[in-house]
């Protein structure tokens, strides 16, 4: 009998939140795909904190999540009453654009808008397509405005269920595998070649941005580096601001001898590495050891008969993109199993938006009821409460919960079915009227 009232107890025992339902959800998104990069960075917010404050309050959103990264800029609100024009004005004041500059942004609303950020967190709507990254962006600007109390129950519900989305596509899919980056590909390759990368001597060539990329996969997997450029200074700003170790570019062809390693990666419209360079290391080398070359240039900067040196393994560029290509194929045939992943999450998320909308009506019925046993209970106690054992007082109430429980569950449950089932929702109205739904909701906030 105890779990009886123990199971009446949580059921009226709910959230203010759940007894209103479901807000509406608006995603508005300036993105790479209609945005060049100069008219992308004019829709950030320098202040996001700010930003967040501004919609909440100026935009009439209850709540807000805020993402931005190099590709995007996204806004998540919820509202009873959301206003596409008032989120566009104060963004327009927010980031100092101008009204040309709105022709920029993707507007969706409701169920859309959800589907949008399933896809986002599953990879989908990313440049290279499954990157995982964008998963825990979206993690984090959640995480971000739910610690700040910018979102609440309604953004919760559906970038809970996005994020588990995005991890689900990605473990049952092969839609982030393989590598896409071209840095990415050339440690892997060199990692394969070597074995163990960490007890190699390593040689990056160049401080531009290719360059960039290799240095930070490097650095990811604990790899260290010698960093040369013609230019010292330029590779010592290199080495502060990404990773490496600075040499001159004259003592980098000196101890050519003693690397394991080159990436070469920069812009020079000449021969860096030439044979007789090469050639002249490999004859100070131990014969049992050997070289590996990444021409990661354009123009080419290592001469092609580099290759034909004994101990050497020259890589270009043409054999990378080949890779990433073929690693970009596979995971673009992914995209369909990945879709059909999020149709069965947003028929999942649907149900659970079809019973959220029937439940404040359930708990005011159970509430309503519960308030007349509690009523009928006190009177009882009252008559005959005198004659009974403390014992005897607790089973009559424990009966009173279990009936209440027995007479109301199986008609809510149907209740619940039937709008899970999408069925007619008059009837949903009918409960509410016979059970004063409207009247206790105005009484609730009244108080």
């Amino acid at each position: 009998m105890g779990e009886k009232r123990q199971d009446m107890t949580a059921i009226v025992k709910v959230s203010s939140e759940t007894r209103r339902g479901l807000n509406e959800i608006i995603n508005a998104r300036v993105t790479y795909r209609n945005a060049p990069m100069h008219l992308l960075e004019k829709f950030t917010f320098k202040d996001i904190d700010k930003a967040h404050r501004r919609f909440l309050e100026k935009a009439g959103f209850d709540e807000c999540v805020i993402l931005q990264t190099c590709n995007r800029v996204e806004i998540f609100g919820a509202a009873k009453d959301i206003q596409e024009h008032k989120l566009l004005e104060e963004w327009v004041c927010a980031s100092g654009l101008s009204q040309k500059d709105l022709d920029s942004i993707e507007i969706n609303r409701g169920r859309e808008a959800i589907v949008h950020l399933m896809r986002l967190a599953s990879g989908l709507e990313s440049l290279v397509i499954g990157e995982d990254q964008i998963l825990g962006q979206v993690r984090r600007a959640f995480e971000y405005s739910r610690a700040h109390r910018y979102a609440s129950i309604n953004l919760s519900v559906v970038f809970d269920r996005a994020l588990k989305a995005g991890t689900r596509i990605r473990t049952a899919t092969g839609i982030n595998k393989g590598n896409v980056s071209i840095a990415s590909v050339a440690v892997n390759l060199a990692e394969e070649y070597f074995d163990d990368l960490k007890n190699k001597t390593v040689l990056l060539i160049g401080t531009g941005e290719a360059a960039s990329l290799v240095a930070k996969v490097l650095k990811r997997r604990d790899v260290s580096f010698m960093i040369a450029s013609r230019v010292p200074e330029r590779a010592h700003a290199f080495a502060e601001t990404v990773a490496g170790v600075p040499i001159a570019f004259d003592t980098a062809l000196e101890i050519l001898p003693t690397v394991d390693l080159i990436f070469t990666a920069t812009i020079a419209p000449y021969r860096l590495i030439t044979y007789e360079r090469i050639e002249n290391a490999m004859t100070s080398k131990k014969s049992s050891n050997s070289m590996m070359v990444f021409d990661l240039s354009n123009p080419r900067t290592v001469d092609e008969r580099v290759a034909t040196i004994r101990g050497i393994k020259l890589i270009n560029m043409d054999q990378i993109a080949e890779l990433v290509a073929k690693n970009m194929r596979s995971r673009v045939k992914e995209v369909n199993s990945a879709e059909n992943l999020i149709n069965d999450e947003m028929k999942s998320f649907d149900t659970i938006m079809k019973r959220m909308k029937a439940e404040p009506i359930i708990m005011t019925v159970f509430r309503n009821v519960d308030r007349i046993r509690d009523r009928e209970v006190k009177k009882t106690l009252t008559i005959i409460g005198k004659r009974l054992t403390p014992e005897e007082t607790r089973v009559i109430e424990q009966l009173s919960y279990a009936i209440v429980e027995g007479v109301l569950s199986n008609p809510m449950n149907n209740l619940r079915k039937e709008i899970e089932g999408g069925g007619n929702e008059e009837l949903m109205k009918m409960v509410a009227k016979l059970f004063r739904y409207e009247e206790n909701q105005h009484q609730q906030q009244q108080h």
